[in-house]
């Protein structure tokens, strides 16, 4: 049983806070009675899309900017879900050096000045769909792999490393959470960004979707909330300090499944396309176990990937003005 953690009037800090993830998660701190600033540049997120609550502050500011980085660890945060990165693998090989100034330098940064600020605990958003390289299915959090296929796996490794360094050097309380294909309300389509946020948005404005290769391949999709209330777990249980976990669905689902499900789900009537595989897309299956957060921190996924896709599609619905105005390809 994971203990509760009482956040009331709390001081968080959620770096990336405007991003999907970001942005369900600092609602659910809210919720909980927390004080949350968020430290965002907006480069790929939008103010429309985050929170507007009285105990919610903004910092418009990189993780590696020493100013902005100052501004926040003053308020005296003492907790930081450090979310923020450069996203993700298909902008990593377009803007390598960026991808490793943000994931890298950003994330040596945030560990830094949560060093010196005497944060309790730092959790780290890895990628599940990153560190394992080629490893078989299911993934298990005690395998890593140096055969990496694109930047962005590079430096969400690297960021691991550093908090392992930052663990045993510095007795910083650090936990790793390791995603796998998040989706759901919040996530804003574009250029690379996730799949099922860009069909959504190409089926509802009547474009057809481009799936990559037979269509066969899986993906372990997890809901965002679910993705949350691991991350959650991982602050408030105190055998997670100094660990990885896999916050993940614990299923497969074929791809062109869930192209047909979107298209079903929208009404999308220009059907699908099949395009050649990006040369680093090399993935036949992922599919993570998830016995370690069970036992660890009482992780148990509640939205299957049906449900998870209408409340998407739903938010879309909503927020469809608004997601036009800012979806950029």
């Amino acid at each position: 049983m994971i203990p509760t953690m009482n956040l009331a009037d709390r001081k968080i800090l959620v770096t990336g806070g405007a991003g999907a993830i970001g942005t369900n998660l600092c609602r659910a701190l809210l919720d909980r009675g927390a004080q949350v600033i968020v430290l965002d540049d907006f480069s790929s997120a939008y103010r429309w899309n985050v929170p507007r609550h009285p105990g919610l502050a903004v910092v418009a500011g990189s993780v590696t900017d020493d100013d902005a980085l100052k501004s926040v660890f003053r308020q005296g945060p003492s907790l930081v879900f450090h979310l923020a990165a450069l996203f993700a693998n298909q902008n990593s090989i377009d803007n390598p050096e960026r991808d490793l100034s943000v994931n890298g330098m950003g994330t040596l940064k945030a560990l830094q000045y949560s060093h010196l600020s005497g944060v309790e605990r730092v959790i780290y958003a890895s990628s599940g769909c990153s560190v394992y390289g080629h490893a078989p299915v299911p993934l298990v959090e005690d395998y890593n792999s140096l055969e990496l296929d694109t930047p962005y796996q590079i430096t969400k490794m690297v960021g691991e490393c550093y908090c392992n360094f930052f663990k045993y050097y510095y007795d910083v309380q650090t936990v790793r959470c390791r995603f796998f294909n998040s989706f759901g309300p919040g996530e804003v389509p574009g250029a690379y960004r996730n799949v099922i946020p860009n069909f959504i948005y190409w089926a509802m404005s009547g474009r057809p979707l481009p799936v990559m290769g037979d269509g066969r391949q899986t993906r372990d999709w997890t809901f965002v909330e679910d993705i949350v209330d691991g991350l959650l777990r991982a602050a408030a249980s105190p055998e997670a300090a100094g660990d990885a976990f896999n916050l993940a669905s614990a299923k497969e689902t074929h791809i062109i499944d869930m192209a047909h499900a979107v298209l079903e789900l929208t009404g999308g009537g220009a059907g699908i396309e099949y395009t050649p595989m990006r040369k680093w897309d090399t993935k036949r299956r992922l599919l993570a176990s998830i016995d370690k957060a069970r036992r660890v921190l009482g992780y148990e996924p509640q939205t299957d990937f049906r449900t998870g896709l209408e409340r998407t599609v739903a938010w879309f619905r909503e927020n469809w003005e608004q997601i036009q105005q800012s979806t950029k390809f």
